[in-house]
């Protein structure tokens, strides 16, 4: 994982996990969304699939669900 994922993984989290789920819906539907546009199509799919692990907690618990 390059620096540059890990400072986006870093800032998207820091938004808190309903803004996580957002991000990965938006991801997974293939939007260009403004924090990601730097990023080539490999690089989005390492920073959605790192997403998606750390929110892999939340999902179990369903303490933190997209509304």
């Amino acid at each position: 994982m390059t620096n540059q994922i890990e400072l986006f993984l870093e800032q998207i989290c820091e938004q808190g996990c309903r803004s996580v789920n957002k991000v990965i819906k938006q991801l997974e539907k293939g939007e260009v969304i403004e924090i990601t546009m730097d990023l080539n199509e490999l690089e989005q799919k390492i920073l959605l699939n790192e997403l998606k692990s750390i929110m892999a907690v939340y999902g179990e618990t369903g303490s933190c669900e997209l509304k």
